[in-house]
């Protein structure tokens, strides 16, 4: 089968999704109005609220949501075969991911851009709220402790992305002054942006830059970590039309325009999808389908990170009410296209089914490795781009994407501890600049104290991201279903989903405790049955908050 089938198929369904059924959730369940003031306009300070374009909006909130998250997850969930993986990105997209997305950053609008763990504190109760901003730290943890080293070990593996990933960030500071100081025209600032990202990439591999062996006794990876942790934690305290919002916006574009290439190389070079539709010789030791499929391809379905960026950064730059279908449900819209790609590239990038099978020997496999190599496969035969460059083009994309998304992940746990400081009266805590320190600190113990020298700790609790990660999205879900239930409107369009991913997460969560048990690996099982036990006390005290608000509805009506 040609790979444009799936492309025709998924892009279809989730412009069908955008067009029409966005448009419902938006006018008659969200009920978005342009006569609202959102806290962009009424908090305004030109640091964190910041009324912000859509279109610039967009690629900020895409980019953060994205990541590496939806390339590894469908580029690994495709050892089960291509069809479970499309089914559930393409329908996950438009049923689940947009609704959440858009759900999020609408919540947290009306509640003066709190995040979704400091408002359920005002839907649902204190002490669902001090439970659940446990879970969304834990979740911010393992982003940050990872994508450190998944970029460290991008920028080691291809020397040849090093300049093009940090010339990017001099790019966005250029454009962030030229909109906003000189108020230059988007278009025009946003072609030059692009086109110098891809100078960048095109002449990377000829400069290729590698970390000396030890750096103050450092590995390579763990140098490079440190060198993360430290542009992050400075972008987090810019304000965020400097360096956060242009480079989130024009990584948007690249990535479109990377997006868009590699698409039409599939329509000219229609590679056959060599990977099965159903693999039913999968590789000793892989889990179960169901329920592992939804929790191993999260960010390309629905994702509770998502929700966090949502309420967090993206509810922040609101301009208006209305731009919230925009930003939040096509934002959503993007990550699934890119996830397709992934599909598309891990299943038909290879020459024969015995290649495949060569790289998918385990579960776990593939992943951005199998994206890149076959993404360049695809892009060599169909736009006649060397290998190399389309390697290195493809490598830069899932670089620049683990960045924003660290970015953005570093801010997040910054506003946490904030808002844990104003939550519990502990002035100093709710400041920028200790907040800051204490999640980079956070995040550096974790890397080093439990990976040691290689800076790599992060990986061990990575394990239960997934889980972890879908469960946020679950009660997420709850408690914009609760906030509808007060404003008397439907709520099956939440509900629905919130359902299906809870018992398939908690399901997944069970597995693993098994696993952890087996493999007597103590520090995750007791870790797993604190995630477990926190979301279960989550869920009673939303379902708790539904039914009663349920119940006021229905005596009002009496």
């Amino acid at each position: 089968m040609s790979a444009i089938v799936l492309l025709v198929l998924g892009l279809g369904t989730m412009a069908i999704g955008y067009f029409v059924y966005s448009r419902f959730i938006a006018e008659k369940i969200y009920q978005l109005d342009d006569s609202f003031v959102t806290p962009a306009h009424e908090l305004e300070d030109g640091v964190d609220f910041v009324p912000t374009n859509k279109f610039i909006l967009w690629g900020h909130h895409f980019t953060s949501v994205a990541g590496a998250a939806p390339i590894v997850g469908p580029a690994v969930a495709v050892i089960w075969g291509w069809l479970p993986a499309f089914l559930w990105v393409t329908f996950g997209t438009v049923f689940f991911a947009g609704v959440h997305d858009a759900g999020a950053i609408w919540a947290s609008v009306r509640n003066r851009a709190k995040s979704v763990g400091a408002l359920t504190g005002d839907v649902v109760g204190k002490r669902a709220r001090s439970i659940f901003m446990i879970v969304i730290f834990l979740v911010l943890l393992m982003v940050n402790a990872v994508f450190g080293v998944v970029i460290a070990n991008l920028l080691i593996n291809n020397p040849g992305s090093v300049v093009p990933v940090w010339g990017a960030i001099a790019v966005a500071f250029v454009i962030g002054q030229a909109i906003y100081r000189f108020k230059l025209s988007l278009p025009l600032v946003s072609l030059i942006g692009v086109a110098a990202l891809y100078w960048l990439i095109y002449i990377g591999p000829s400069v290729p830059v590698t970390m000396p062996d030890s750096v103050m006794g450092l590995t390579p990876s763990a140098s490079w970590i440190i060198l993360l942790f430290a542009y992050a934690a400075i972008a987090s305290l810019l304000p965020v039309w400097m360096l956060l919002q242009p480079r989130d916006y024009i990584n948007g574009l690249q990535l479109f325009v990377g997006l868009i290439l590699l698409y039409v190389a599939v329509l000219v070079s229609s590679p056959t999808v060599v990977a099965p539709a159903i693999n039913t010789d999968v590789p000793a030791g892989t889990p179960s389908m169901i329920p592992l499929l939804f929790v191993t391809i999260a960010c390309g379905a629905i994702s509770g990170f998502h929700g966090l960026v949502s309420s967090g950064t993206t509810s922040k730059q609101l301009n208006k009410d209305t731009d919230t279908r925009f930003v939040g449900y096509f934002g959503a819209i993007g990550e699934g296209a890119l996830a397709l790609a992934a599909i598309i590239a891990a299943s038909a990038g290879f020459a024969s089914l015995a290649d495949w099978k060569a790289v998918y020997s385990s579960f776990g496999a593939g992943g951005v490795a199998a994206f890149v190599d076959g993404g360049a496969a695809i892009l060599a035969a169909g736009t006649g781009i060397s290998a190399e460059v389309s390697a290195t083009m493809l490598t830069v994309m899932a670089a620049l994407f683990a960045g924003t998304t660290m970015d953005t992940g570093l801010r997040l746990q910054r506003y946490i501890f904030q808002e844990w400081g104003e939550i519990y009266n502990v002035e100093w805590l709710g400041r920028p600049f200790p907040a800051t320190i204490l999640a980079v600190a956070t995040c550096l113990i974790l890397a080093f104290g439990a990976g040691g020298a290689s800076g790599s700790g992060g990986m061990i609790i990575w394990p239960l991201f997934g889980t972890t990660n879908q469960l946020l999205a679950g009660l997420t879900l709850l408690v914009i279903s609760v906030m509808l239930v007060r404003r008397k409107r439907p709520t099956i369009d939440m509900t629905a989903p919130l359902t299906f991913i809870l018992i398939m997460t908690v399901a997944a969560l069970l597995l693993q405790l098994r696993t952890f048990y087996l493999d007597r690996n103590w520090f995750l099982l007791v870790l797993d049955i604190i995630v477990l036990i926190a979301s279960i006390l989550v869920t009673l005290e939303c379902v708790s908050a539904l039914k009663s608000e349920k119940a006021k509805a229905a005596l009002a009506d009496t």
